[in-house]
């Protein structure tokens, strides 16, 4: 793709570029490495019905072919609901017996004296004061341990020019001729999260707009530095010589609440903000700026900040690309991002207790290439006193995951002084292992993922589930191997990872795939997916994972401009784990064009799901027939949720309960 044409890009297209580049040169094996020394080539290719006369012991995807085989078609369903059907238009859909409601838009109030949402009018003190852009993550806290009352934590991870500002269109980023600093205020109070009490009111839930603990949190709030990082000269900058203080966070997309109740922000597409791309090439750790895809360029924050301009502040881009975590009990709280959990495009940052008490955080790394990681704290929780845990993520072993061909999986510590991790590597302390995270991990000979995105722990059965996205490179630049077995690899899959005797602490643990996406009924996808599957129920590029009290797993997706391959929008679909129906898909709610499913999130009862649509009318509206170009402010493919000729499309947060009053999928 030229550079010109990049430009021409949505931004969400420009993010997913960046995740489709891989800067991983290492010779490390991929995931198809893997698969094609545990399978034959020929089965791998063939997919299902090749393969599904293996034995369920020896064969990688034996757990999901065997079930596919010898289903029941009376075999108890874990999920009672009508899913609904494949498709694409304006409007959202839920499945029958449910209502999907908005509970928070773009610009929408969140204290007393927030002004009005105008979009014809918006400013940075507005936008400080109103719900951000492109809500993703989504996280509730209970309060007084009612599960019709809470917190809501909510990243917004990025922001679209054109649908956000009339006139403006799409920028060229070599000029951005209509980009003023006004606009540049705007975007980045758009950007970082938001926490907003939420309760149940005659059946319903709305925001407590009154709440002591609402905030907004931006690219510009101040932080600080913690854990083996925080001083090192690598983020000591002219405004922060003891290298401690940052201020703000952006492209938070997944992230995690932690059992203290602490709100967890991943920092993915950084690259993208930072400026200069001659001052990149003559950078001290030039080496170190290219594997992590550093200037993108996306923003023109740095003609009117100095901090986003390389050459100007050399090492403000290693003060991005960690876990930011967040104290929402106390809104006047400095959040802190957690050095010891690496430096990385994190997706996600969930956590579960370990059966020994310390606690165990499980991320992606999301580009085409990169690794999963683990972090496991080193002192125990203490259930019994929320402060002393404040801290418990300064402490700990950050390990990145090998997969084995014999469906084992070894984690590698990233520890200062382990095996080439020295100083003749470019390793001076423990500090700059974290910091150049991907490049230990390359040394360590960890193993490249398609498309590693949110990873979520089932604390009833302790197995841990993996999106992978897509990889176009796999079969190219990536050759296949077990865990990544499909060539181009469109639809990407999911793998299920069982630690070693229960223990999230444990070096070692097995791994199977659970399904891989695509439409069944089209060999050339080489989808797999138990054959009690609907013609409906199955996906492509699975993202987000949610588990609800049942210990039932919830998948989001996201396609980006490629939806037109599945010939769906995305969406959340339940999908079965257990037993004979295991690998069976159920669609269950669909976003509008152009939308992308994010963010699925319970609260403790099951009796609320909360869903973030984020950039509506903005992913393919070109491809969506009848439309047939691309959106703007003033000519979107959708006006979702308002439907207002007077208003833009608006991620919104979307809050589903069953028309009953029971548990969702009951």
């Amino acid at each position: 793709m030229s550079e010109q044409t990049v430009f021409n890009q949505t931004r969400a297209h420009l993010m997913e570029v960046a995740e489709d580049q891989t800067s991983n040169a290492s010779n490390n094996p991929t995931f198809g490495d893997i698969i094609n020394k545990r399978l034959d080539r020929r089965h791998a290719l063939k997919g299902v019905f090749a393969v599904a006369a293996l034995s369920s012991t020896t064969s990688i995807l034996g757990s999901v072919l065997g079930a596919s085989d010898a289903i029941a078609i009376g075999a108890k369903a874990s999920f009672n609901f009508k899913e609904i059907s494949h498709g694409v238009d304006e409007k959202h859909h839920v499945a029958e017996g449910y209502n999907a409601d908005i509970l928070m838009r773009w610009g929408d109030a969140l204290f007393k004296d927030s002004p009005a949402f105008d979009p014809t009018g918006q400013n940075r003190a507005s936008q400080e004061k109103q719900f951000g852009y492109n809500n993703d993550f989504i996280g509730f806290i209970p309060l007084k341990d009612q599960a019709d009352h809470g917190l809501l934590c909510v990243n917004h991870e990025y922001t679209n020019e054109e649908l956000m500002f009339p006139g403006l269109g799409r920028q060229d980023r070599t000029m951005f001729a209509n980009t003023t600093k006004e606009i540049v205020d705007v975007e980045m109070a758009a950007h970082g999260g938001t926490v907003v009490e939420v309760r149940k009111s005659d059946g319903k839930w709305i925001p407590v707009i009154s709440s002591k603990y609402n905030r907004r949190i931006t690219a510009t709030t101040e932080m600080m530095l913690s854990g083996p990082a925080a001083g090192s000269n690598l983020v000591k900058t002219s405004a922060d010589p003891n290298g401690t203080k940052v201020f703000g966070t952006f492209n938070n997309c997944a992230g995690g609440i932690t059992p203290w109740g602490t709100y967890l922000m991943a920092e993915e597409n950084f690259n993208g903000y930072f400026w200069n791309k001659e001052a990149a090439q003559s950078h001290q750790n030039a080496d170190m700026l290219k594997r992590y895809g550093i200037p993108g360029q996306w923003y023109n924050w740095g003609a009117h900040y100095d901090r986003f301009d390389i050459a100007k502040e050399p090492n403000e881009v290693h003060r991005f690309g960690w876990i930011v975590e967040v104290d929402p009990m106390d809104p006047t709280s400095i959040p802190k991002k957690r050095t010891a959990l690496g430096r990385f495009k994190h997706e996600g940052a969930e956590t579960i207790v370990n059966k020994d008490g310390r606690v165990a955080v499980y991320s992606g790394d999301d580009e085409r290439g990169d690794y999963l990681y683990k972090f496991v704290t080193r002192d125990k929780l203490d259930r019994n006193n929320r402060q002393s845990n404040m801290d418990l993520l300064d402490e700990g072993t950050l390990y990145v995951a090998r997969f084995n061909a014999d469906a084992s999986l070894d984690w590698l510590p990233l520890t200062f002084g382990n095996g080439p991790l020295i100083a003749a590597n470019g390793f001076e302390n423990q500090a700059e292992v974290l910091i150049f995270a991907r490049k230990a991990s390359d040394f360590l000979g960890a193993t490249k993922m398609d498309r590693p995105e949110d990873v979520q722990p089932n604390a009833k059965t302790g197995k841990v589930y993996v999106c992978l996205t897509n990889n176009k490179h796999r079969g190219s630049k990536h050759p296949v191997d077990a865990a990544n077995p499909r060539e181009k690899n469109p639809f990407g899959h999911i793998v299920e990872i069982t630690p070693a005797d229960n223990d999230h602490a444990s070096l070692t643990a097995t791994w199977d795939i659970l399904v891989q996406g695509g439409n069944p009924a089209k060999p050339e996808h080489g989808a797999v997916f138990n054959k009690a599957t609907s013609k409906n129920g199955w996906f492509g590029s699975p993202d987000n994972a949610a588990v609800d009290g049942l210990g039932r797993l919830w998948i989001a997706t996201d396609q980006g401009k490629n939806w037109p391959k599945t010939g769906t929008a995305d969406g959340i679909w339940a999908l079965e784990t257990e037993g004979e129906r295991r690998g069976t898909g159920k669609m269950f709610f669909r976003v509008p064009i152009g939308a992308e499913m994010c963010g699925p999130c319970f609260n403790p009862d099951d009796t609320a799901f909360f869903l973030a649509v984020q950039h509506p009318a903005s992913d393919g509206a070109k491809a969506f027939p009848g439309f047939d170009r691309n959106s703007t402010f003033e000519d979107p493919a959708t006006r979702w949720p308002d439907f207002n000729p007077n208003l833009p499309p608006r991620p919104s947060v979307v809050v589903v309960t069953k028309k009953d009053s029971g548990i969702i999928g009951s």
